[in-house]
């Protein structure tokens, strides 16, 4: 098999059609994966698991959804914005039990840089659309730490006095 040395090459493809090809797909993938990975580090912080654990001790909740509470799906999706730098936490995610699943929501807002955060709305919504506010007037606010501000306040009242 011989071949000419002065024979006319091939046509190459341009390399700006194949990116324009793939970059869709690219972009796709890249969006996907981090909306993946900031979703993760909600479904993981602190104040997902906080809620989650005070849903597991109240009555009310146990009451609907039961026994064994933990999230509704597989890959949990939590939606809102969890922004403590600034003071704004408004979330929101399925929830279920052995009686029956539901949609936790959670909102609590710091109003002065230095300040506490106070919870606004701690509540459940049903499939059936009953929505079960889980925040009680008489019952203290489960997301308030009150001994490290009766200790925070003690020490700003010694160091005044002092």
């Amino acid at each position: 098999m011989s071949r000419r040395s002065d024979r006319a090459l091939p046509d190459v493809p341009s390399s700006a059609s194949r990116w324009l090809k793939t970059l869709p797909i690219f972009l796709a993938i890249l969006g996907a994966s981090t909306l993946a990975i900031f979703n993760y580090q909600k479904a993981s912080s602190s104040i997902v698991n906080s809620t989650l654990y005070a849903l597991r001790t109240s009555p009310r909740a146990r009451e609907v959804l039961g026994d064994e509470i933990y999230f509704r799906d597989k890959f949990p999706w939590i939606w809102g914005e969890m922004n403590q730098l600034h003071g704004k936490i408004d979330i929101q995610f399925g929830v279920k039990g052995k009686a029956g699943r539901g949609l936790m929501r959670f909102r609590s807002v710091r109003k002065t840089r230095m300040g506490y955060f106070e919870t606004q709305e701690w509540s459940l919504e049903t499939e059936d659309g009953r929505v079960i506010q889980l925040l009680e007037e008489e019952r203290k606010d489960p997301f308030k730490n009150t001994a490290l501000q009766a200790e925070v306040k003690a020490e700003v009242l010694h160091n005044n006095l002092s």
